[in-house]
């Protein structure tokens, strides 16, 4: 019997599922354990009276991507670096699309920082709110690692192509207020406000026809965009698979796990 900590919790709150990133010590860090625990909470959700699904974090993070420190632990040999690698964004990139194919309005309540490939569930939400203290970032030019969690995939479809371009050439940090103007969040609040703002939007939807969004979300992540969706995260993780276990990457992540101490 698996008897390991759940790094998922849900909560069942006035019309709307939370699930919450679980792993606060690690600023929800992602490891494999984690997006399985996602994958099973959102597949339980999606297979009850579909309700708004809303994703948020535990401690004082978002999620800052994938877990450095695991990734060097699985670095000694290339293949099973290689292994470890596909797993995690495998199935990120599987969470990402369970996430856009939900049969139910998908909220995120973005309490903190935004980085990596963790971003990638904000950008399958259908509505975010963000604290005034989050901030998204992709970190990816400062390790080495290949852009995945729909940096390029689902990113330029909301700035354009030029703008997400820039944000990861310059490695530029994103603060809520620009997220705002930029059209990746709805609402900017103190993080006392975040449940209140996302309580709004659940009763809002409460009032229309459930069926009606149901269309409605169905007909924009129809099955071609989904293919199209899915065709681009595959091209990430070939990318990612690609730079993971090269010398020059292995170094910036050594060189970044000690910057963060």
């Amino acid at each position: 019997m698996n008897d390991r900590p759940r790094l998922v919790e849900t909560e069942e709150r006035a019309g709307a599922l939370w699930v919450w990133l679980n792993r606060p010590e690690r600023h929800n860090a992602l490891v494999p354990d984690l997006l399985f625990d996602l994958q099973d909470a959102i597949a339980e959700a999606a297979s009850c009276a579909p309700v708004p699904l809303v994703i948020s974090g535990r401690g004082a993070s978002f999620s800052t991507g994938g877990d450095i420190a695991a990734f060097l632990r699985h670095s000694g040999s290339k293949q099973e670096l290689l292994d470890y690698s596909e797993f995690l964004v495998g199935a990120l990139h599987s969470v990402i699309l369970d996430l856009l194919s939900f049969p139910a309005p998908v909220l995120a309540a973005v309490n903190g920082p935004v980085t990596g490939g963790s971003t990638g569930l904000l950008l399958a939400a259908d509505m975010n709110a963000m604290s005034e203290t989050a901030f998204l970032q992709p970190y990816y030019s400062e390790v080495g690692f290949g852009p995945d969690g729909g940096w390029t995939a689902l990113l330029p479809n909301l700035v354009g192509a030029s703008k997400a371009l820039e944000i990861q050439y310059l490695n530029k940090r994103v603060f809520a207020n620009e997220a705002l103007a930029l059209g990746l969040t709805s609402c900017v609040c103190p993080s006392s406000q975040l449940d209140q703002a996302i309580k709004g939007w659940v009763g809002a939807i409460g009032r229309g026809y459930l069926q009606t969004h149901q269309a409605t979300r169905r007909h924009i992540w129809n099955v071609s965009r989904l293919d199209e969706v899915r065709d681009r995260l595959d091209q990430e993780k070939a990318s990612f698979l690609d730079l993971i276990a090269r010398p020059e990457t292995i170094a910036g992540m050594e060189k970044f796990a000690g910057k963060r101490g």
